[in-house]
């Protein structure tokens, strides 16, 4: 029997890229490297999933004043072109779109649901899945959350490398470094 494993595009929304309200540099540019990939290795995948901040209150999340570690400007609001997928992804087609956030801070993709109310860890034990791929913005922040939750739920980890973008490269670094050390498999895109 094969291993199942889905392709986990975290939060690649224009809130996030050059422009948005929480812009991390290089955003555009991975947003089209993973429709890329994504279009060329879709067949690799049993299941492509999509995260999204999706903020309607999120409380202290969001602040006037933000000190950029727990609080933040206003993001990724619900409902609004700056919280969609991002352009680039309009011919992904995800099998499962998870939302997170609306009224609570969310890193991780597991933290939020599909429209059918399923978490993400439900949505990939349904679908068999043992093996994950994580992709997207920022690798920093809601990448690093994802990659290490599906770790502690027992799923073997790889994060593309390529087509992720961390807020800082000194933030980057050691996402990576706490990725690695937890079992998490750091890999460039063209060498899976």
């Amino acid at each position: 029997m094969t291993t199942r494993r889905a392709l986990l595009v975290v939060d690649v929304q224009p809130t996030f890229c050059e422009g948005g309200a929480l812009p991390v540099a290089g955003g555009d540019a991975v947003a089209h490297a993973i429709a890329e990939f994504a279009a060329r290795r879709r067949g690799d995948y049993d299941l492509v999933v999509t995260t999204q901040d999706w903020h309607i209150d999120p409380g202290a999340h969001f602040s006037t004043a933000p000190d950029f570690v727990d609080t933040w400007p206003p993001h990724g609001v619900a409902g609004t072109a700056e919280a969609e997928l991002h352009p680039a992804l309009a011919d992904l087609n995800p099998d499962v779109m998870v939302r997170k956030g609306s009224y609570q801070a969310a890193y991780s993709g597991f933290e939020g649901t599909d429209e059918a109310g399923r978490d993400l860890a439900t949505v990939l034990a349904e679908a068999g899945v043992a093996e994950v791929d994580v992709v997207g913005i920022a690798e920093s922040h809601c990448v690093r959350a994802t990659a290490l939750d599906a770790l502690a739920g027992g799923l073997r980890t790889r994060v593309l490398t390529d087509l992720t973008v961390p807020v800082t490269p000194e933030l980057g670094a050691a996402a990576r470094a706490e990725m690695a050390a937890a079992g998490a498999e750091l890999v460039a895109s063209d060498a899976v």
